[in-house]
């Protein structure tokens, strides 16, 4: 048997896996994986994902040089979430932001607040105007 047996992948064959800045406890985002991408992770020491919406994999910093080096992979009690300890290179968010999780809701429900400094535009992440 092996962890992989522990683990609970949904209908379309996919764990949420949880990525968490592993010096600082930081979740810095969010993301889906099966299988494969698992096993490409643990083999390249690199974060690999299912994009759900463009129905392929991706390695996170393909495209943005913001890399993530895995320290650690742990499953919870059910098996149905994975948390990945990772050391975080440049910004872990699309949008410049060192965690996707930068805006928090605001005590009236009504609004929300940027709760972090953008470390750079998604221009001069991705060069695109």
């Amino acid at each position: 048997m092996t962890f992989y047996d522990k683990l609970k992948f949904d209908a379309n064959g996919l764990i949420p896996a949880i990525i968490q800045e592993q010096k600082t406890g930081r979740v810095v985002m969010m993301a889906w994986m099966n299988r494969a991408s698992l096993e490409k992770t643990i083999a390249t020491g690199k974060t690999h994902f299912w994009s759900r919406s463009r129905q392929k994999y991706w390695m996170k910093g393909e495209s943005s040089g913001h890399t993530q080096s895995v320290k650690d992979i742990a499953f919870d009690c059910d098996g149905d979430t994975l948390l990945i300890q990772v050391e975080q290179i440049g910004a872990a968010c699309h949008e410049g932001y060192q965690s996707c999780f930068f805006r928090s809701v605001e005590a009236d429900g009504a609004g929300f607040k940027v709760t972090e400094a953008q470390l750079e535009t998604p221009e001069q992440i991705y060069g695109k105007p």
